[in-house]
């Protein structure tokens, strides 16, 4: 480029490309949800809803009320989070696959003491809670406060041996302190956070992990029922099995291996079914237990001696039980491949027997054939036979017409022309028989 170009600005060569539909979109959306910059001492009440796939625009109508009765600034808005910010919370709205989640913030004084019933959301009208599509999943408190205003010491002089277990760790690499015993009382489960030197942002990002271990430890344990209902299925569903091959075994008949078959194929069926119906269910469980791992895994925790880390409990608790979804997965994809064997066995061994019938009617149809080409054959011999005595008196009545003619015998000529007129038809019946098989294999 020499000095008299114009240098050319790279928005303006990017305006001459075509960018993709979806490039700002995604853009965004790494860089949704960022954690809310937490500073002194805060309550925190976290809700979540199991919803359908079909309620984002009932709930975006929902939150559009809630500003109806407080003056709400919308910090940040989009089709599946959105940010509201009142004279007396700050709400936090996403939207995911399985559940909405609505997250109040409030400040609190220091030193303000909280009563049990106590909540973040307590400005917001019951009637606009009740409103929310879905069914309550979560409900979490997380209580921010400083190693000033509560020692962690005084907490750890408060547990007895008879007390709950409580689960604690110091995280953020010393930072903070947490304490839960992931009970739920008055219908919210509660976390400790005492901040000793977290920046902001810190504080933000350890409250956010918080309330996704919560949400999504409980989002995971959705799929211990299902695999409970499904184990006592399974459990019949593999003797029924067991017994189906010893019918296979005993079989004596294909009408005895039709019925099993017929069995068998109903209980693929349901086996079909049943994985149509779980796979999600377990699949998600597997996802949810990953991310609740993940999410401990970023809190940096160090041991506080005596008590159990996060990882610790979430080892013996949680993880058995995604245990269990996984082993019952695992047995349902067993089931169905060892059905669709056995069944594939069977129904080779009906179609063996079938093509075995099937033989011995080709057996019999060439049998039946051969004696109808044998009849045929009899009548043709029997219908030269017929020709020759009519064409034989044909002969003799031209015989007599022409008497005057000639004087040659009558019954002389009709002798005469007896084997000739047997000729000619023997002849041509088997010319015609000849032209038939030759246009009858020309079609094959």
């Amino acid at each position: 480029m020499t000095a008299d170009t114009p240098a050319m600005h790279p928005r303006l060569i990017l305006a001459e490309l075509e960018e993709h539909p979806l490039r700002q979109r995604l853009n965004n959306e790494f860089h949704a949800r960022p954690p809310i910059p937490l500073l002194g001492a805060m309550l925190v009440s976290h809700l979540v809803f199991k919803h359908s796939a079909t309620t984002g625009e009932a709930e975006r109508a929902n939150l559009s009320k809630l500003c109806q009765g407080h003056v709400c600034t919308a910090i940040e808005s989009s089709d599946s989070h959105l940010m509201l910010e009142t004279g007396a919370f700050r709400m936090r709205w996403e939207l995911h696959t399985e559940f909405s989640s609505y997250t109040f913030f409030r400040p609190l004084v220091t030193g303000e003491e909280l009563h049990p019933d106590v909540t973040a959301f307590d400005a917001v009208h019951p009637e606009w809670l009740s409103g929310i599509p879905g069914k309550l999943m979560v409900a979490t408190h997380v209580e921010l406060r400083s190693t000033d205003e509560i020692n962690p010491d005084s907490i750890l002089s408060s547990l007895t041996p008879n007390s709950r277990t409580m689960v604690a760790a110091k995280v953020a690499d010393g930072a903070a302190w947490i304490f839960t015993d992931f009970k739920i009382d008055n219908g919210f489960s509660r976390f400790l956070v005492l901040n000793q030197h977290m920046t902001q942002r810190q504080t933000g990002r350890t409250v956010q992990r918080l309330v996704e271990i919560e949400t999504y430890r409980m989002m995971a344990l959705l799929g211990l029922p299902v695999a409970k209902e499904v184990g006592r299925w399974l459990y019949k569903g593999e003797k029924q099995l067991a017994e189906l091959m010893d019918c296979i075994g005993q079989a004596k008949s294909p009408d005895d291996e039709r019925a099993v078959l017929g069995t068998l194929s109903a209980l693929a069926a349901e086996v079909e079914h049943s994985v149509a119906r779980t796979t999600f269910r377990f699949g998600a469980a597997s996802a949810y237990h990953g991310l609740v791992m993940q999410r401990i895994d970023e809190l940096r925790e160090q041991r506080i001696s005596g008590l159990p880390t996060f990882f610790e409990f979430m080892q013996r608790r949680l993880l058995p039980a995604m245990n269990t979804c996984e082993a019952i997965a695992r047995r349902q994809e067993e089931l169905s491949a060892r059905v669709a064997r056995n069944s594939q066995l069977l129904r080779t061994r009906v179609d063996i027997e079938l093509e075995r019938q099937n033989q011995e009617l080709l057996g019999q149809m060439n049998q039946r054939a051969r004696l109808q080409l044998r009849l045929q054959e009899t009548v043709e011999g029997l219908s030269v036979v017929v020709l020759t005595y009519y064409g034989s008196q044909l002969v003799q009545y031209l015989a007599k017409g022409s008497k005057e003619w000639h004087h040659l015998n009558t019954d002389v000529i009709t002798a005469v022309s007896i084997p000739l007129i047997a000729g000619l038809v023997a002849w041509g019946t088997r010319r015609m028989r000849k032209k038939l098989a030759a246009e009858e294999g020309a079609g094959h």
